[in-house]
């Protein structure tokens, strides 16, 4: 039961890009008893270490801590607060949303806004209402009474809600499944390799500010110059309506996604994962009779890209949960998918005995 548990306990955290240190705090307490080492950066970045046999030989798991979220960028003269998204939002999922202002007082609820729909135009009814005009009502009436509540300038935001095993099932929703999705993954991995003799170390890192451009893991990666890294991340899934099986064949349940290619075309980010691990990690599953998916994307990028960039370069790829309805507060994902990813993972990290 321990993947239940960390999935829910860890998206339950709040811990947008930035503000990381409740995750890691997390991390600290329920990983500290099983590697042999611990070690941050100055970034926030987290190293759980277990020592192998050989020194040289070093493989690292990448889970970044963050989630997507806001940041208070005004406090308007009746108390209004204004934000900016920190990380990728679809304006779509954000109105009419409860939120959490984490403030130095405490947490802030409230409430996001707009026009109600009897006096919207014709013209404005088919349109997503811009992040630029939302705002969060917190029920004051003034400026004063706002800021007497807590609310500055730079405040984090987040999504306000609990996470759900739906109805019984091993169906998860959270408001942060990515990437505590990874988080948990990485966690019971650490867990079930504990007490075991491995001949490469492994370094578990928790990774941060994914969301706003990959910046952790990159000089995590860097720090540790691994012979081989993993991003633990979550993927596009489809199998709903209105979304074609081929322009996204992944499916909930239907096992880990092994990622072969990412490429983003706006900015030239992505990466296209040596041939070498790939076909590693596939031999790994099916030789475990694990089941698994695999992955090409456009317009995706995970750690995988900025990690494979760091020190003289490093062999990089990514293992994934299949996700529904990812970057929103109603993300989605399937217990055995997460199972199967730690099976998947253990078993690559048991059988690394010697440098590529």
């Amino acid at each position: 039961m321990s993947l239940q548990k960390w999935l829910t306990e860890l998206d339950a955290i709040p811990g947008v890009a930035g503000d990381e240190e409740r995750v890691a705090a997390y991390l600290r307490e329920n990983l500290l008893d099983v590697v042999d080492e611990h070690q941050s950066d100055a970034l926030g970045n987290q190293f759980f270490i277990k020592k192998g046999s050989d020194p040289d030989l070093k493989i690292m798991l990448c889970a970044h801590m963050d989630e997507i979220g806001f940041i208070v960028s005004y406090i308007d003269e009746k108390g209004f607060v204004w934000f900016h998204p920190v990380g990728g939002h679809d304006s779509r999922m954000v109105i009419n949303q409860v939120l959490d202002i984490h403030t130095d007082k405490g947490v802030v609820k409230g409430v996001t806004g707009a026009k109600p729909s009897h006096i919207v135009t014709a013209e404005e009814a088919k349109l997503a209402i811009p992040l630029s005009e939302l705002y969060v009502d917190v029920g004051t009436a003034s400026r004063e009474e706002t800021e007497a509540l807590g609310v500055t300038v730079g405040d984090f935001v987040t999504f306000s809600r609990e996470g759900q095993f739906l109805n019984g099932g091993k169906v998860f929703t959270g408001k942060a499944v990515d990437d505590r999705s990874g988080c948990a993954v990485m966690l019971e991995v650490m867990k079930r390799l504990a007490g075991k003799q491995l001949t490469a170390s492994v370094y578990a890192v928790g990774s941060v500010q994914e969301e706003v451009g990959m910046r952790g893991a990159g000089p995590a990666a860097f720090a540790v110059q691994p012979d081989v890294a993993l991003a633990l991340d979550v993927a596009l899934t489809g199998g709903t309506p209105k979304i074609e099986e081929k322009m996204i064949p992944l499916t909930l349940g239907g096992g880990p996604v092994i990622l072969f290619y990412e490429w983003v075309t706006d900015n030239w980010a992505g990466s296209s994962v040596p041939k070498k691990l790939t076909r590693k990690l596939v031999q790994t599953a099916e030789e475990n009779h694990i089941p698994y998916q695999r992955g090409v994307y456009l317009n995706c990028v995970t750690d995988t890209y900025s990690i494979s960039l760091a020190g003289k370069g490093t062999v990089a790829g990514c293992i994934s949960v299949p996700s529904r309805y990812i970057h929103s507060a109603t993300g989605l994902v399937h217990l055995d998918d997460l199972e199967n990813a730690v099976q998947l993972l253990v078993a690559f990290i048991e059988s690394f005995r010697q440098k590529w």
